[in-house]
């Protein structure tokens, strides 16, 4: 650790805007972007259902899904599209659920507590770390996160993932999609939701199927009760409607306009190639700042499996380490709230259920000078507690 305080930085973000979800709106982004948003109308009119038609040609455009993949707006965010995904196709095989952080984690647990298979194996391991995915069995069906939110760790390639797998894989790619590259065709199910890499509204999620998963829907009835909003099925066939815009029920039109906003202005820089790039200009950013900032590493042990969206580095600061585990989150979130005040940063401590760390919003709707801002005033929010704490303790 340095002995002296750094000086207040003079340079403010221009956007505090950090949160991991909702995440920072696209540059330029203002209230009059949904100017022409189809309100006080039935989502059911012709001129509803092709604004939503749109938002789903333009995101398998944009993310380059193949032609045969069927995409849908769904209820419930991410959460509502993976756990669609997997009350609607999990049973007929064994499974194999990763969790390497907060979210992986909680898919373990509905695998396990909720639909409770009989044949489950969970690859459960520590933040920071990814399981060994050559012990995963891809003819088994596999349930993993692709970008691990919380954790700041991504699966590096789909090379684990066999071309001729006899089982599905599904894949929360909410973190991923917009900044990482997907291996469609190692991908059976990718769910997403709009609050994270576009920067849009949140309740509403993306459930993509490929031709292999509506095959699994077609010859399989799962044994337990499905809710409506789970139903993908019908008469026993693919139920298509809301694979063309008809939703199980009601979206928000405001919230749909936004996202049409947010992926016209991806087309617009570029489309994906150009999203990638700004998250790993983000990501490089934040690398050189924890290469000469002593008492900062990355929480991904390597380098090969860091996100470039949800970037987490720990505090590895000796002094930092004498205090428990509510005492650092403690210390993390004085400076949380010190940067708050300032006007510089908002929601830069990592979810709760992590361990105690900083997390910054990387995706390609964040501007690389902010995040090149905001890691000067962590620096000195974090030594100013530091060195406030250790007054009070003398």
């Amino acid at each position: 650790m340095t002995s002296s305080l750094p000086a207040r930085p003079t340079v403010k973000p221009a956007n505090p805007c950090f949160s991991s979800g909702p995440c920072a709106k696209r540059p330029g982004w203002t209230l009059d972007a949904l100017k022409n948003a189809f309100l006080g109308r039935s989502h059911r009119h012709k001129d509803g259902v092709k604004r939503i038609q749109e938002v789903i040609d333009k995101s398998k455009a944009i993310l380059g899904m193949p032609k045969d993949y069927h995409l849908a707006l769904v209820p419930a965010s991410d959460t509502g599209a993976i756990e669609m995904a997997m009350w609607s196709l999990l049973g007929p095989r064994g499974v194999d659920v990763l969790g390497w952080e907060v979210f992986g984690r909680m898919w373990i647990l509905d695998v396990t507590k909720q639909l409770k298979l009989p044949d489950v194996r969970s690859f459960d391991v520590p933040f920071g770390q990814l399981p060994d995915l050559a012990q995963v069995d891809t003819d088994r069906d596999v349930v993993f996160t692709w970008n691990g939110t919380t954790g700041g760790v991504r699966v590096p390639n789909g090379d684990w993932i066999k071309a001729d797998r006899q089982g599905l894989t599904l894949c929360d790619a909410t973190s991923a999609v917009f900044a990482q590259d997907l291996p469609w065709d190692k991908l059976d199910v990718v769910t997403w939701s709009w609050q994270k890499a576009l920067g849009g509204e949140a309740a509403h999620g993306m459930l993509a199927l490929s031709p292999r998963a509506v095959e699994r829907l077609e010859s399989y009835t799962p044994p337990w009760p499905m809710p409506k909003i789970f139903r993908i099925t019908k008469g026993g066939k693919f139920f298509t409607e809301p694979f063309e815009g008809k939703t199980i029920n009601t979206p928000s039109m405001l919230a749909v306009e936004d996202c049409l906003d947010a992926l016209k202005w991806a087309e617009g820089i570029g489309g994906l190639p150009a999203m990638r790039k700004r998250a790993d200009n983000n990501l490089a950013a934040v690398a050189k700042w924890v290469e000469k900032t002593d008492w900062a590493e990355f929480l991904a042990e390597t380098p090969e499996s860091r996100s470039n969206t949800s970037i987490c580095f720990k505090v590895v600061d000796p002094w930092f380490k004498t205090f428990s585990d509510e005492d650092q989150l403690a210390l993390i979130k004085d400076t949380e709230k010190m940067l708050e005040k300032e006007g510089v940063a908002f929601e830069v401590a990592n979810h709760r259920d992590s361990p105690a760390s900083y997390r910054l919003w990387g995706g390609a709707t964040v501007e690389t000078s902010d995040i090149e801002a905001v890691l000067l005033w962590i620096d000195w929010a974090y030594q100013t507690v530091r060195a406030e704490r250790q007054s009070k303790a003398a």
